[in-house]
């Protein structure tokens, strides 16, 4: 629901202002970080598919490894980039309503999606999750219908561990969106980017 018009946070210039600024900042920071450490593994995983292209198609020697390989660092990479994929307003979105609506409706209505939607999805998408990452990591499960035989859980283990990252974003958005729902009016509304715009920043 959230457009990338409204990415900034504008929070208030006061004391609370600032303390929530350094909050949002820091959990900012922690979702970008993952995301950009995460976005290198689409160069092994590349890797992975040309080496396995290569070997089957010139030399008629297809690997064992590389299909585990390529599916398990592409889920990785999805899984743990949807935090900062979140922060940057990337997430598919329908905006009939919503995009003609003020900068404040926005912002609330960001706020109930986020307490009655995002929260509670991701809660579940946690638990559930550490408990599939923790079954596997007492088993130390394999994948078994893979020559390869390769060890999962550490794959298994992104699914907490996005959860994780996601309720960071989560929190730091519902913070911008409540500065915008209920912050200061200074007549933001009339000069707002609308959804889909770049972000200007001071």
């Amino acid at each position: 629901m959230i457009g990338r018009g409204d990415r900034a946070s504008n929070l208030p210039t006061t004391k609370s202002g600032a303390v929530l600024t350094r909050i949002t900042d820091a959990l900012d920071a922690i979702c970008r970080a993952a995301g950009i450490a995460v976005a290198w593994l689409i160069v092994p995983m590349v890797g992975s598919l040309v080496w396995e292209v290569t070997a089957r198609y010139l030399f008629n020697a297809p690997t064992e490894w590389a299909y585990d390989m390529t599916f398990m660092l592409y889920g990785t990479f999805f899984m743990v980039g949807a935090a900062w994929t979140l922060q940057r307003g990337g997430h598919i979105r329908t905006d009939t309503f919503y995009a003609d609506w003020s900068r404040r409706t926005r912002a609330r209505v960001d706020l109930a999606c986020y307490a009655l939607f995002f929260f509670p999805a991701i809660a579940i998408f946690g638990w559930l999750g550490a408990e599939f990452f923790w079954k596997s990591f007492q088993q130390n499960e394999r994948i078994v219908t893979s020559p390869w035989l390769p060890i999962v859980w550490p794959f298994k283990f992104m699914m907490p561990a996005s959860a994780l990252l996601l309720v960071l974003q989560g929190v730091s958005e519902s913070l911008k969106a409540w500065a915008r729902a209920f912050g200061p009016d200074d007549d933001a509304d009339a000069t707002e980017a609308r959804p889909g715009e770049s972000e200007v920043s001071a």
